[in-house]
């Protein structure tokens, strides 16, 4: 599975972006899809997470009520929807894929994208 992340950008605080992780590949809909993000010299942290069939989603509590995790099996594409961003969001957002129970453990995800920056910044 090859992951392609789209969407990211500068915004201004309080703004919103929609992130796009484009899957190629027969199995993403029996994967979990998760988002990332990383800032320099620090690790990469859980963001969201969404179950292969959709029921069941995880959010870290720092973006709970604000982002919403979501996917498209037919397009092959995981979605993460961010509202009312925050300066402290900016970073590199990954999306991942793995098999199994979503997770907030990076290793649990066996495919990653390239990335995509987030800047917010008045």
């Amino acid at each position: 599975v090859q992951l392609v992340e789209s969407g990211g950008g500068l915004v201004q605080p309080g703004g919103s972006l929609r992130l796009s992780c484009a899957a190629s590949g027969r199995t993403f809909s029996n994967l979990a899809v998760a988002w990332f993000r990383q800032n320099p010299g620090k690790e990469r942290e859980f963001v969201a997470a969404v179950s292969a069939d959709k029921i069941s989603a995880i959010y870290d509590d720092s973006v709970q009520a604000r982002f919403i995790i979501s996917r498209d099996n037919i397009k092959t594409t995981g979605y993460l929807q961010m509202n009312a961003l925050r300066i402290e969001d900016t970073a590199v957002y990954y999306c991942a894929a793995g098999e199994g129970i979503i997770s907030r453990r990076a290793q649990d995800y066996a495919y990653w994208g390239q990335g995509t920056q987030v800047t917010v910044s008045a």
